[in-house]
């Protein structure tokens, strides 16, 4: 009996283990070392900042320090997924926009395309 115990008490370690590998992307990544509460706290502007400096100060990122902040921010929120209430993702996306900011860069355009009017009688022969 002792050992169906271990056993189920490793399967759920390990259930627990693989589910959380994102928490552990966000405590310790290799490319930024992020400030404890980044992603608590309750100013959009605040944890771009944090985000943006942790991003400057690294030596270890790929990729210029706007990508690498905004990247772990949007990590952070597509791994939160459902768990996230509205007002705390309406938070994390107004930080997205701060960074923006503080990087002077301006939000993707999606492209559309133009659909050129045609005449009626255009295509007739």
């Amino acid at each position: 009996m002792t050992a169906n115990r271990s056993t189920a008490k490793k399967a759920a370690v390990r259930t627990t283990t693989r589910r959380r590998w994102s928490k552990g992307v966000t405590e310790h990544s290799n490319a930024l070392d992020l400030d404890r509460g980044v992603f608590a706290q309750k100013s959009p502007r605040a944890i771009a900042l944090s985000l943006r400096r942790s991003a400057q100060r690294s030596t270890r990122r790929k990729s210029d320090p706007y990508r690498s902040a905004m990247s772990m921010l949007t990590f952070y929120i597509n791994r939160a997924g459902k768990n996230l209430s509205r007002s705390r993702r309406a938070t994390l996306e107004s930080a997205k926009k701060e960074l923006r900011e503080l990087a002077h860069r301006a939000p993707k355009k999606i492209a559309t395309r133009k659909l050129k009017k045609h005449s009626s009688t255009a295509h007739r022969s």
